[in-house]
């Protein structure tokens, strides 16, 4: 049997990142090169992907804006795996001194096709080793809610803690995102309770695929990060699931099946709030 056109295979990349950026982006192109292998056209890499848990992340993101040599490797390997590639976050400068999460996403032809810079910032007390998580400190939040043309159709983009607010998401739905993607690098505690429930509440009521891609281990003594990277389509099936470690998860987003859904279950016009 011929296989549908409206199917292309989509992916979330999971790592255990460090601080050794080199160590990190060699990571991060060997797994991007197993979702191409396996016929990816979307590929997600998670927040901090290149350097977790460093204060070299100033340091980077002035060398971000005076060279963009990051930025550069990130759109060769879009273009070399000819895959969308959503680059999970790399700092660059915010005008009060401190930075932006900023998500780069790149067109199988190296283009940049826009960027989302992390909106909502993780200010809580959680109880782990760490305990207080202050992200204000170091990062800028973001402004504007971003759904970027793509050859997979219009993706939203958010980022980790952004998870947790639904009305981003339901902008996204009025910009007409296909598919939701989301960065991420949850907590151990907070991520076990309640990424994959928020997670597949994003994706039914906004009638999307979801693809979440999240860190998912021990980065230190005190930083340990949820994994559970998945994707999840606009039912809110959960397609494909890793557990912890570093992984590529693979799964077939079928886009006439979800807009079948969205004529047979008329969200968009119901809504009066």
């Amino acid at each position: 049997m011929a296989r549908s056109t409206s199917l292309v295979k989509v992916s979330a990349l999971q790592m255990v990142s460090s601080s050794d950026l080199a160590v990190n982006l060699l990571r991060a192109e060997g797994l991007i090169a197993e979702a191409a292998n396996g016929g990816a056209k979307l590929a997600v890499l998670p927040e901090n992907f290149a350097l977790f848990g460093s204060k070299r992340i100033f340091d980077l993101a002035v060398q971000e804006a005076a060279s963009g040599d990051l930025q550069s490797q990130l759109a060769h390997l879009a273009a070399k795996y000819k895959l969308t590639l959503v680059a999970g976050t790399i700092p660059t400068p915010a005008p009060d001194g401190r930075v932006y999460a900023t998500s780069f996403v790149y067109g199988p032809d190296g283009c940049c096709l826009g960027q989302y810079r992390k909106m909502h910032l993780f200010d809580a007390d959680v109880a782990d080793a760490q305990g207080s998580y202050r992200e204000s400190d170091s990062y800028a939040p973001g402004d504007d809610v971003v759904v970027l043309e793509t050859p997979l159709g219009r993706i939203g983009v958010g980022i980790c803690y952004d998870l947790r607010f639904p009305e981003l998401f339901r902008q996204m739905f009025e910009l007409k995102a296909d598919i939701v993607v989301l960065p991420s690098a949850f907590t151990r505690s907070t991520g076990w309770a309640h990424w994959l429930p928020l997670l597949r509440a994003r994706a039914i009521e906004n009638q999307c695929l979801v693809v979440a891609a999240n860190q998912g281990g021990v980065h230190d003594a005190k930083r340990q990060t949820s994994g559970g990277s998945v994707i999840i389509d606009s039912w809110g099936r959960v397609l494909a699931e890793a557990g912890l470690g570093e992984v590529c998860i693979l799964a077939d987003y079928d886009s006439a099946e979800q807009n079948a859904l969205r004529l047979r279950m008329p969200v968009a016009q119901h809504r009066r709030l």
